[in-house]
């Protein structure tokens, strides 16, 4: 059943209803609710969507409407759009560009697509160096009418397209129209290679704070420019996939409502497998102090708030760790620093947690009288472990993010039900010690 609230003539359906339905509504009917738009707000809408659904809207409008939308996007958005699509059929959707985007879509696509190439478009402003601020406003109001992709910055390039500097259209404007470009021209600018990852373009320009970023060759030569609205989607891609691989799954590489369930249990089920594999170390060390456990049973009431306690502690230092470290905060050569600190964290925190915990078994005791006798030793045995094990916690947590940049892998696979998995085991460790310390002679 159709969920369109449709009135059966064309253009009468009202674009905010589309934008509200369109999370819920099936393929079928967003197309059909799309067509229903009046062209402007067609266009406008289109504009909008992220590439796979425009690529979902591009193949759902009958064949000859297909031309038209495709012809509407910027050569870098309409490579986004063929990548979004199974291979078969991106050839189709490449002969629908003029002649000359499709040979800028082909050489984009040659990039990947988490690549500053893969982002840029090839379509900027560009001037010669001797040409005078007159000359260069009237040229670029030229090229203005070729559908560049941003009019903030021009980029002065020499005849074997080397990039020389960046001039902004303010200058142009406001200087007289005799003055050389060269003159005008900012000759200490950044520009990023054409092979550096999406995240560090996007940390670049936000450090910076710039509206585009040129992008060379490794001979300096010009080749496209990253704009920042090219990046907002990059931003939100790349803070999905690290909360996804915190929470210890495999990045989704679709939507979660487009995701096959098979997808979803392969992506979801092989860290659930590793996690449980290392749980079952947790059985071992239970085992292992088996014969304490027999003789104080009592010890078993606090092993849940042990290990929760240093586990809850590394999925918080591990969290801190990693977002510090996708904003740039924190770089390799920081990792004893955060040591340091996280380990002064560590023995805070757990001698807040001790002081709680000792306090709760004390109060418990004396209103219960469920812990048998030796309770002050009790107490002093979950308080001492609480420190060892968030202090341990907290450390671990830190140290696994470096420990994995430093071998070239993701950081965010340092997620926290991992981490807390690696911590239980030795969490166990730590309290049956202490108890085998404190407790000999009295309950064990």
């Amino acid at each position: 059943m159709s969920l369109l609230p449709l009135n059966g003539s064309a253009g009468e359906f009202d674009l905010n209803d589309l934008r509200h339905l369109w999370g819920v509504l099936s393929s079928e009917d967003r197309v059909t609710g799309f067509r229903l738009l009046s062209r402007d707000d067609a266009e406008d809408f289109f504009l909008s969507l992220a590439a796979q659904e425009q690529a979902e809207v591009i193949l759902g409008v009958p064949s000859g409407e297909r031309r038209l939308w495709v012809r509407q996007l910027a050569p870098d958005d309409a490579a986004d759009v063929i990548q979004a699509v199974p291979r078969e059929t991106r050839d189709i959707l490449l002969a629908l560009c003029d002649e000359r985007t499709r040979r800028e879509v082909v050489a984009l696509l040659a990039y990947q697509d988490d690549e500053a190439g893969g982002l840029m478009s090839p379509r900027f402003a560009r001037v010669r160096s001797e040409a005078t601020a007159d000359e260069a406003v009237r040229y670029l109001r030229q090229q203005a009418r070729r559908q560049l992709e941003t009019i903030y910055y021009a980029y002065v390039v020499d005849p074997d397209q080397r990039l020389m500097g960046v001039v902004s259209f303010r200058e142009l404007f406001a200087a007289p129209g005799d003055r050389l470009v060269r003159e005008l021209m900012e000759k200490d600018f950044i520009s990023v290679p054409e092979d550096m990852d999406q995240e560090d373009v996007a940390r670049l320009m936000s450090l910076h704070d710039l509206m585009a970023i040129p992008v060379v060759d490794i001979e300096g030569c010009m080749k496209g420019i990253v704009t920042f609205d090219d990046l907002v989607d990059v931003v939100e891609e790349e803070a999905t996939e690290d909360m996804q691989k915190l929470g210890g799954m495999e990045a989704l590489d679709t939507p979660y409502l487009q995701t096959g369930l098979a997808d979803m249990v392969r992506k979801r089920g092989a860290w659930l497998s590793v996690l449980l594999v290392g749980e079952m170390l947790t059985t071992t060390a239970m085992g292992y102090y088996q014969e304490e456990i027999a003789r104080a049973v009592v010890l078993t009431l606090f092993v849940p708030l042990i290990i929760s306690s240093g586990g809850n502690s590394g999925s918080q230092a591990t969290t801190l760790v990693i977002r510090a470290m996708a904003l740039g905060e924190l770089r390799l050569v920081d990792w004893w620093r955060v040591i340091r600190r996280e380990l002064a964290s560590g023995l805070c925190l757990g001698c807040i947690l001790a002081v709680i915990g000792g306090i709760r078994i004390l109060l418990g005791d004396a209103f219960f009288h469920g812990y048998g006798g030796h309770v002050p030793l009790l107490a002093l045995t979950v308080a001492i472990s609480l420190v060892g094990v968030v202090t341990w916690g907290t450390v671990i947590g830190a140290t696994l993010p470096f420990i994995l940049r430093r071998f070239g892998f993701d950081p965010a696979s340092a997620s926290a039900p991992f981490v807390a998995t690696l911590v239980d085991v030795f969490g166990l460790a730590i309290y049956f010690t202490a108890a085998e310390i404190i407790l000999r002679g009295t309950l064990l």
